[in-house]
């Protein structure tokens, strides 16, 4: 199922109905906003006397990234980006205009999850490739981790770095735990660069290789 950001983040009464606020604890607006807010406070509290440990790798490069809505939609076409790949090589989104093309944001390389996901798309690349597409992965990893990653794994496709998570950002793609985690996104461009298919799950990242090969083939 295609997660919408635009329902998820700008309707939070689908996420969670708001208490009726009382005098001492502020207005049910104000209540309603912070749902939107990202808020890394409660998590600071959980680490107590630890907090002054270096953040994992994956929180320090979502330190730049906030929950917004969704700016890349169904049916749009996203704004073009060029950033370096595994190679140190510049690749502008323009480049694979003509095919289908899959651009999955992921948190980090060599995290559990991430591993999952880009080795599931390897799996599965030839079938992508049958199908006329490229695969491209984004995270706000460097060229250098991009390419230990890519040659651990193997991996066949191309990885882009978003340092500053630039790009994440124009895209609209929204981050998970409030904003501490950036977010895991699959979107599915036809041959004329536009959006046909958004799919978002965090914590089942095998999911997107199956959801979106059967957008392709349905192309």
């Amino acid at each position: 199922m295609a997660f919408t950001p635009a329902t998820a983040c700008c309707n939070p009464s689908l996420l969670l109905a708001p208490r009726r606020a009382s005098s001492s604890r502020g207005s049910p607006a104000r209540a309603q906003a912070l749902l939107c807010t990202p808020s890394t406070s409660a998590f600071r509290g959980l680490r107590g006397a630890t907090s002054a440990a270096p953040a994992p790798r994956w929180r320090r490069a979502a330190s730049s990234t906030a929950i917004v809505c969704g700016k890349v939609t169904k049916g749009s076409v996203p704004p073009n980006f060029t950033l370096k790949d595994q190679n140190g090589k510049p690749v502008s989104l323009n480049k694979f205009k003509g095919k289908p093309v899959v651009v999955y944001f992921y948190p980090a390389d060599e995290t559990p999850g991430c591993t999952k996901q880009a080795c599931a798309f390897r799996d599965s690349y030839e079938k992508y490739k049958k199908a006329g597409a490229e695969v491209i992965g984004i995270s706000g990893d460097d060229p250098a981790s991009h390419k230990a990653f890519a040659q651990k794994y193997r991996l066949p496709f191309t990885l882009l770095a978003d340092e500053g998570n630039r790009v994440r950002k124009e895209w609209g793609v929204p981050g998970d735990l409030f904003g501490t985690l950036p977010g895991r996104q699959t979107y599915v461009l036809d041959k004329n660069g536009v959006v046909q298919y958004i799919y978002n799950n965090q914590f089942q990242p095998e999911k997107h290789i199956g959801e979106t090969l059967k957008i392709l083939q349905s192309l």
